[in-house]
């Protein structure tokens, strides 16, 4: 238990009920986290933290108890984290939990990168977010409770590997929300691997199903972000994006991310009164909180009008031509 006098910059574990929260209903009793799952508890690097943990058991849970899952596995985010490691590999704060099997995994993940706005900048850096929100189309992260729904997967163009011109799809995996985050699929907010197909140019290759009207496809090179920013859904890398859409397609589970609003406020108003914490405050990662200094969470009430008037002011672009590959 930290004491009473620790400052919130040195604060290594600030974890329990936030103002507004009901403990005995919302966050599971710590003492309940099975024997073999207790050394993964913690701030350390790999582990998740306990205010994570409780509150994604107790979603997982009650979604079970409801009948609305079967999986046997659920999973989590702490978007305090940052991005990298000590040792310089992507840091692990997405977190696949199968308390039957007595496995748990903490993988990279990506974050929100936001938007600079002439009217608001809620742009986050690489390493830390600091900007929450559930407004649409601010390609930031909002955390709360989701349950994985459906797969897509779609053609994203041709690649060049060991010589040959492969195509590249990607799946994406659809979340529900529920509160805060019930606007997932107006959003397109689901999970899928962190690599894109940035494009190049076409060429043609009227055999192929993906040909357009004039017979050609794009082609392009592969760009892989795993542990970097994203447009507001978790990524992973191929690996574990192969492990985690295998774990829940057809067989939806729940993932739970932190923070939602209310922890972001609490640790706003923390940071502004300049106190101590008790071990009975709110949790962020103290890396992350020195870097950015306090979290922001934007409502949608706020932030949506602010995106829907710099889209309106979007000057109209021709519709994208590549050129013919060389």
């Amino acid at each position: 238990m930290l004491s009473q006098s620790l400052r919130l910059f040195g604060a290594a574990i600030l974890i329990a009920t936030l103002p507004g929260a009901n403990s005995a209903q919302a966050d599971m009793d710590v003492a309940a986290i099975p024997a073999w799952l207790a050394p993964h508890v913690g701030t350390g690097e790999g582990q998740i933290a306990p205010v994570v943990l409780d509150r994604a058991r107790a979603l997982y849970q009650r979604k079970r108890d409801a009948g609305a899952i079967a999986n046997s596995c659920y999973l989590a985010m702490d978007a305090t984290r940052p991005s990298t490691a000590p040792d310089g590999e992507p840091a692990g704060r997405f977190y696949v939990i199968c308390e039957a099997d007595k496995t748990f995994r903490a993988v990279s993940s990506g974050y929100g990168n936001g938007r600079k706005l002439r009217r608001a900048d809620f742009s986050n850096g690489r390493e830390c977010a600091r900007h929450f929100s559930n407004a649409e189309g601010s390609k930031l992260t909002m955390g709360g409770a989701y349950v994985t729904a459906e797969t897509r997967t779609s053609f994203k163009g041709y690649y060049r590997e060991a010589g040959e011109k492969r195509p590249f799809h990607r799946t994406f995996l659809l979340f529900e929300g529920e509160g805060e985050t019930e606007n997932a699929r107006e959003r397109e907010i689901g999970g899928h691997q962190a690599v894109f197909l940035k494009w190049q140019c076409r060429f043609e290759n009227p055999d192929s199903a993906y040909a357009d009207d004039q017979g050609y496809v794009p082609f392009g090179r592969l760009v892989n972000y795993t542990g970097g920013r994203s447009n507001g859904c978790t990524s992973w890398s191929p690996d574990a994006s192969e492990e985690i859409i295998g774990l829940v397609e057809d067989n939806p589970t729940t993932l739970y991310i932190y923070p939602e609003s209310r922890d972001i406020d609490a640790v706003a108003k923390a940071v502004r009164n300049g106190g101590a914490l008790s071990g009975s405050g709110p949790y962020w990662n103290t890396t992350c909180l020195t870097e950015i200094g306090a979290p922001r969470f934007w409502p949608k009430r706020t932030l949506q009008p602010i995106i829907d008037e710099w889209r309106a002011g979007l000057p109209k672009q021709p519709p994208l031509v590549l050129p013919i590959c060389k």
